[in-house]
């Protein structure tokens, strides 16, 4: 576990690990496998015994994560536009997509910052954007503002582990990872909770 540990750190505190939270957190839009937070986060827990440097790990995490979505907007929007638009007029997938525009048309800027947190949900709704073209300005605004604030919560969560666990930096980075996962679950109740409750009203119409 020692020589793990010391490898561990030693690649985190390279000059080279800006980099690769730029990679990592930008492939993650599109290929959802890639742990773009568990990077962060570890990244976060030792920067709190100084190196890598703290804001620099938020700073490259928005950015990768900026590029990203951009890439898989583009996807959508190259792919999926046309998909769309071949789509029969009176069948549900046709339907459903423009129920789907009407949704990020009116809330957009809310879907793409709640499905960040969600297990797939950023590749989900950063396709659709572009499938349905949604404006690139405000594509871009919004999501400037979801990928700082995930950057920030990321960075903070794993850096307050790594203080917690000052002198043990493997249980400050499970304590990080942890908490993130639990957030993440708190979403996935809520927004489960709140289809269900939709569910039963459209029931009892």
């Amino acid at each position: 576990m020692a020589d793990v540990l010391d490898l561990l750190h030693r690649t985190v505190t390279s000059p080279w690990v800006y980099l690769v939270i730029i990679a990592v957190t930008a492939v993650d839009a599109f290929f959802p496998a890639i742990p773009g937070e568990t990077v962060v986060i570890t990244a976060a827990v030792f920067a709190a015994g100084g190196e890598p440097n703290l804001v620099a790990v938020i700073a490259t995490a928005a950015l990768g994560a900026l590029l990203g979505d951009h890439v898989s907007y583009a996807i959508g929007r190259g792919g999926g536009a046309h998909r769309l638009a071949r789509l029969p007029a009176d069948s549900r997938r046709r339907a459903g997509s423009e129920w789907a525009r009407r949704a990020v048309d009116r809330r957009g800027g809310m879907i793409l910052t709640t499905a960040r947190y969600v297990p797939g949900g950023r590749t989900a709704v950063t396709l659709t954007m572009g499938a349905v073209r949604y404006p690139v300005r405000c594509f871009l605004m919004y999501d400037a503002l979801a990928c700082g604030t995930w950057a920030i919560y990321c960075g903070l969560l794993g850096w307050f582990g790594g203080l917690a666990f000052t002198d043990h930096p493997v249980q400050g980075l499970l304590a990080g990872i942890g908490l993130s996962l639990l957030v993440t679950g708190l979403f996935e109740v809520a927004r489960w909770a709140r289809r269900r409750a939709r569910t039963r009203t459209a029931a009892r119409r």
